[in-house]
């Protein structure tokens, strides 16, 4: 058998050294809010995506309260505990999303990366209290892998926090009711694709219910491509097409 080139044989790096493993997550994290406002998912102040440290998993860096999506930079980037104290960086930081990021990290010590934003069909989904569901090729690879979470609505405190993770249990995603959708990714990138899945995906729901009785795939093929088509690594290959292009059109994240 041929083995696999170009675009299709890329892997995850792997690093020597915590230092130039942190730098990547780092570029990463920043191009992947670059993404995001590309794609129209910054809102104000809203929205959120934390990395954990490669060299101290009780830490994490994240984007900085007060700085669009379309403007984060690699050195505006904040590092916190997690309480949410600033470690590193010249930033405040969003205190709920820390808390709820903090708690999911604490809970999933697989996870490297949490992403959140406000976005318009994340959010008129969140709001029916449903899963996604199979109706789509693209849709499938979220079969088996959304936690729905009624409470808590809103978390103030670390036994909220808590109890979220809690609800999101072992899956990859989750759509917290009246709030919006929630990735998680053992990549910065991978917790990425998740996440623009699940919009696109709502987005599409949304418009053939609007028109009317979707059908869905059957469990079993929805589950086969959950599997083949949902791996981490293709979650993370993914996002290369993406990371391409914002590195080449705005290498200027990279500062």
């Amino acid at each position: 058998m041929a083995k696999a080139s170009g675009f299709a044989a890329r892997q995850p790096p792997v690093f020597e050294t915590a230092d130039e493993e942190r730098r990547h997550r780092l570029e990463r994290l920043a191009g992947v809010c670059r993404v995001f406002g590309r794609l129209g998912f910054a809102e104000g102040v809203l929205g959120h995506v934390t990395v954990r440290d490669p060299g101290d998993p009780t830490l994490l860096w994240l984007n900085p309260l007060g700085v669009s999506f379309t403007k984060v930079r690699v050195s505006d980037l904040v590092q916190v505990n997690h309480e949410g104290d600033v470690v590193v960086g010249d930033h405040p930081v969003n205190p709920v999303g820390v808390m709820l990021h903090a708690a999911l990290h604490r809970a999933r010590p697989e996870v490297v990366a949490v992403c959140h934003a406000h976005t318009i069909h994340g959010k008129a989904w969140a709001s029916l209290g449903r899963l996604l569901d199979p109706i789509s090729q693209d849709a499938c690879l979220l079969f088996g892998q959304q936690a729905l979470i009624r409470e808590p609505r809103i978390a103030g405190t670390v036994a909220q926090a808590d109890q979220f993770a809690e609800a999101f249990g072992q899956k990859r995603t989750a759509i917290q009711v009246g709030h919006g959708n929630f990735s998680t990714g053992l990549t910065v990138e991978e917790a990425a694709w998740w996440f623009i899945c699940m919009e696109r995906a709502a987005e599409v729901q949304l418009l053939a219910e609007a028109a009317g009785t979707p059908e869905q795939w059957p469990a079993e093929m929805a589950a086969g491509l959950a599997k083949g088509l949902g791996s981490p690594n293709f979650g993370w290959l993914s996002f290369q097409t993406l990371w391409d292009e914002i590195v080449d059109t705005n290498p200027d994240f990279l500062d």
